[in-house]
């Protein structure tokens, strides 16, 4: 059974409205509920929420962007143009020395050795030459004098012999060093196209 409530000035509720325990605390649900929806009942953000860890810095990006990851550009260059300068600086094809000559001295002269040398060139046949040791080291020393940076691509000479110079075993190991040598410098783009060998070549 229900009981009768007064209202809030102290004067009886209307005639016939009874109230129970259950329906008096509904107006309080309802206006905690418009609170809700208006916003004016909802607490801070949990503590969690705003914890480092849920922080997004450029520190923890570690995605590459696209511009990064991408390879750098590949240059491609038209180098045939100082091919053919090259072909064109080497004109000979083999040095062979064929064979050599011991010259006897006289007066202050002493003896000494000529080396007969073949030159075979790309397009004008062969040049026969004679030299002497003496003008194939000075031909290293004004290459070496005149192109520096290119000294690791001018062989040594065989050695010298005050003793032996004229032994045929030491001549013979002489012979192809000499062709070695001069194989590596008329080979040689280079070398080949320098005043310093036509020099050699033609005095």
């Amino acid at each position: 059974m229900g009981t009768r409530l007064d209202d809030a000035d102290g004067a009886p509720a209307a005639r016939g409205e009874l109230q129970t325990p259950a329906t008096a605390a509904a107006p309080e649900r309802e206006s905690g509920s418009s609170d809700l929806r208006n916003g004016s009942g909802v607490t801070d953000a949990p503590p969690f929420w705003s914890t480092n860890r849920h922080r997004r810095t450029a520190s923890s990006a570690s995605i590459l962007t696209i511009d990064q990851a991408r390879p750098a550009a590949i240059t491609l260059e038209d180098h045939s143009k100082d091919d053919d300068e090259q072909a064109l600086s080497c004109w000979a094809q083999s040095v062979t020395i064929d064979d050599y000559s011991v010259v006897s001295g006289n007066g202050s002269i002493g003896a000494y050795v000529v080396w007969h040398l073949t030159v075979s060139t790309l397009y004008g046949g062969d040049m026969p030459l004679n030299k002497r040791y003496s003008e194939f080291d000075r031909l290293r020393t004004d290459l070496i004098r005149a192109f520096p940076h290119a000294e690791a691509q001018i062989p040594e000479l065989p050695r010298k012999s005050m003793v032996s110079r004229f032994r045929p075993r030491f001549l013979e190991h002489r012979k192809n060093g000499l062709a070695h040598f001069m194989n590596c410098i008329l080979l040689n783009p280079e070398f080949a196209s320098s005043p310093i060998l036509k020099e050699f070549i033609f005095s």
